[in-house]
C-alpha cells in the first residue's frame, strides 16, 4: 500500500506537469530555431510522460487490483477520464518511456536500436549497465532481476552489481565452387560444388561484478572444417575507467578496421585475405592478450601485448619458446555530418619472435580464397625457415555519404630472418596486400559508425520484417576487389618454391529482417597465380574459378 500511495504521487506530479507546464512551452510563438527544437523537444517529453503514467497505472494495478483516476491532457486542456485498471496478468512489466500496445512495435526506432545485436562487445562499464536497466523489460524475483537487455538472456542482483548473461553468434554456410578445376597436370585439391560449414557457432558466458568482467566463450564452428570444438575467448576485463577497457587472458587484440567491425557486422562472409593474414601474426581469435583500448566521440586507441594461441602446443608438443609480440591501433573523425563521416587511422603488429619448436622458428602464409567452405588454400609464401621477427603496418580509410560507404586498408609485411653458424644467410621478405569495398544500403538506414569500437557496423532496422505493414527490415549491396602477394625472391620457401599472389573480385547481398537475423548471398572470382608450394601439386600452374556461398545468422 505504501508504495502504491508513492507511486500515486509520481503519477499526480507527473500529470500536473504533463498538462500545465508542458504546453504552455510547446505553445510559444517563435521562428527561433532553438525554440522550435524545444517545442520538439516539449511534445516529445509530453509522450513519454503519458507512456509513463501508462506504465504506473499497470504498476498499481498489479499491485492493488483497483480502479485508477487520473488527469491527463491533451492540446492544453485538462480533461479528467477514469481508467479501470485490473490486476496485472503476468509477465515482465513495460519499461518506462517506451509506448506500448500496437504502436510500441512499428514506433520510429533510435539509431542505436536499429542496429544489429553484436555479442562480442565491446564491453559496457557499469555506469553504463545501470543506466540502460531503467529501460529494459526485467522481471524482480526475491532480490534478483531476470530479463532481456539487447534480447540478451540475464540475471542480476536488484542492485545490478553482480550480473550472468548468455549470448550467442550462429553461422551456418552453404554453397560451392564453379569452374575451379585443375588444368592438366596438377592435382585436384577440394573444391566441392556443393557443401556445408559451421562457421560461428560461439555461446558467450559473461560474469560480472560491478566494473569486473570475466568471459568465457567456446566455439564449436570452424573457418574451414566444422565438428571439432576450441575457444574464442576466456579473459577477464575492467572498465571501471572512463570510456576504457582493460583486459588480460585469451582475447582477439583488433588492429583493423575490417576486424573491429566484429564478424556479425561484415559486409562480406569473410575478411580480405590480407587482414586475415596480418591479424594472425600477434593477434586472432584466442591469442593470449594484456593491454586495453579507450575511446572518445572522434578517437580510439589500443593496444596490446600479446603470446601464444590457446591450443597452441598441444598441436605442436615441440615447441619449445613460445611466441611473443604486439598489436597497436589508432583511428580518428576527422570530419563528422549527418551525412558524412571521415574515418582515418593505421594499425601494427609484430611478432618479436614466433614460436620455436624442434624444427626451429619458421613460419609459413597460407589463406583460403575468402570463402569457408573447407577448400584448399591456394595461397601460399612457402614454409619459411629461421625466421627472427615478422611485423605488418598500414593505414586504414573510410568515406561515408548518406547511404554509401567506401573503404579500403592497406598493410605491408617485413619478415626478418636470423642467420645459423656456417650457413649462408637468407634474404629478408617484403610482402603486401589490400582491398577496396564499396556498399550501398537499399532498405534501412545506411551503415552507422560505432565509436566505441572505432568502426562501422550493420546498416539499421528501422522496423522489423512486416510485409503486411510495407516493412522489408534492411538490405545492402556490396562489391570488393582484393589482393595479396607473397612473392618476393626466388627460393623464399625452399628450392622452387616461391610465394604467389590472389586476386578476389567480390559481390555481395545482405538481407537483415530484423536486430537479430541476417541472411548473406556472395559471388567470388578468384585469380591466384601458379606456386609449387601447394601441397598435392594443386597449383603448379595458376588457378581461377568462382564461389558462390550464402550464410544464415543469428545473434543475441
Amino acid at each position: 500500500m505504501r508504495e502504491g500511495f508513492k507511486v500515486r504521487r509520481v503519477l499526480a506530479l507527473a500529470t500536473a506537469l504533463s498538462t500545465s507546464f508542458l504546453p504552455a512551452l510547446a505553445e510559444a510563438a517563435s521562428q527561433d530555431d532553438e525554440v522550435t527544437a524545444l517545442r520538439r523537444e516539449m511534445r516529445e517529453m509530453q509522450r513519454q510522460m503519458r507512456d509513463e503514467i501508462r506504465v504506473l497505472q499497470a504498476r498499481i494495478a498489479r499491485d492493488e487490483g483497483r480502479t485508477v483516476s487520473v488527469t491527463t491532457g491533451h492540446g492544453g486542456e485538462k480533461v479528467p477520464r477514469v481508467v479501470h485498471a485490473h490486476r496485472w496478468a503476468g509477465g515482465p512489466l513495460p519499461a518506462i518511456g517506451e509506448p506500448q500496445g500496437p504502436a510500441a512495435t512499428h514506433r520510429p526506432r533510435t539509431d542505436a536500436e536499429t542496429r544489429l545485436i553484436t555479442p562480442e562487445g565491446p564491453i559496457p562499464s557499469w555506469a553504463e549497465i545501470r543506466a540502460a536497466t531503467a529501460r529494459d523489460e526485467t522481471v524482480h524475483v526475491g532480490g534478483m532481476q531476470i530479463g532481456f537487455p539487447s534480447g540478451r538472456p540475464t540475471i542480476s542482483s536488484d542492485d545490478g552489481a553482480y550480473s550472468f548473461s548468455i549470448g550467442l553468434t550462429a553461422q551456418e554456410d552453404l554453397g560451392g565452387f564453379l569452374g575451379a578445376g585443375p588444368k592438366q597436370g596438377e592435382g585436384a585439391g577440394n573444391f566441392n560444388k556443393f557443401t556445408q560449414n559451421a562457421r560461428r557457432l560461439r555461446i558467450y558466458f559473461s560474469w560480472r561484478y560491478k566494473d569486473w568482467v570475466a568471459n568465457v566463450t567456446p566455439e564449436f564452428g570452424s573457418s574451414s572444417v566444422d565438428g571439432s570444438v576450441s575457444l574464442f575467448e576466456a579473459n577477464a576485463n575492467y572498465t571501471g575507467l572512463r570510456h576504457t577497457t582493460l583486459t588480460v587472458g585469451y582475447f582477439q587484440p583488433r588492429m583493423e578496421e575490417e576486424s573491429a567491425e566484429r564478424a556479425s557486422s561484415f559486409e562480406f562472409l569473410e575478411r580480405p585475405t590480407i587482414i586475415d593474414l596480418v591479424r594472425n601474426l600477434a593477434g586472432g581469435v584466442a591469442r593470449f592478450s594484456v593491454g586495453g583500448e579507450h575511446y572518445e566521440n572522434r578517437w580510439q586507441a589500443a593496444a596490446y601485448f600479446t603470446g601464444q594461441k590457446f591450443g597452441d602446443r598441444s598441436k605442436d608438443t615441440t615447441i619449445t619458446d613460445s611466441q611473443t609480440g604486439a598489436v597497436a591501433r589508432i583511428v580518428g573523425r576527422p570530419y563528422v555530418t549527418k551525412d558524412i563521416d571521415v574515418h582515418v587511422g593505421a594499425g601494427a603488429t609484430s611478432a618479436f619472435k614466433v614460436n620455436q619448436n624442434s624444427s626451429g622458428r619458421n613460419y609459413m602464409f597460407s589463406d583460403n580464397m575468402e570463402v569457408p567452405l573447407g577448400e584448399t588454400s591456394l595461397l601460399t609464401s612457402g614454409a619459411l625457415t629461421n625466421v627472427s621477427q615478422i611485423w605488418a603496418a598500414g593505414p586504414q580509410l573510410a568515406f561515408r555519404w548518406r547511404k554509401f560507404l567506401l573503404k579500403g586498408e592497406y598493410y605491408h609485411v617485413g619478415v626478418e630472418r636470423g642467420h645459423n653458424a656456417g650457413a649462408s644467410p637468407l634474404p629478408s621478405l617484403n610482402f603486401d596486400g589490400w582491398y577496396v569495398a564499396a556498399n550501398y544500403t537499399l532498405l534501412g538506414r545506411g551503415r552507422g559508425y560505432n565509436v566505441k569500437t572505432g568502426a562501422f557496423t550493420t546498416p539499421g532496422v528501422e522496423h522489423d520484417f512486416d510485409p503486411a505493414r510495407g516493412d522489408w527490415g534492411a538490405l545492402e549491396l556490396s562489391g570488393r576487389w582484393s589482393v595479396a602477394d607473397l612473392s618476393d625472391v626466388a627460393n623464399q620457401g625452399g628450392v622452387g618454391v616461391n610465394g604467389n599472389q590472389q586476386t578476389v573480385w567480390a559481390g555481395g547481398l545482405n538481407w537483415y529482417p530484423n536486430q537479430h537475423f541476417k541472411f548473406m548471398l556472395d559471388f567470388d572470382h578468384f585469380i591466384v597465380t601458379r606456386s609449387k608450394g601447394v601441397s598435392g601439386g594443386v597449383d603448379l600452374l595458376g588457378r581461377t574459378g568462382n564461389a558462390v556461398a550464402g550464410r544464415v545468422q543469428a545473434t543475441f
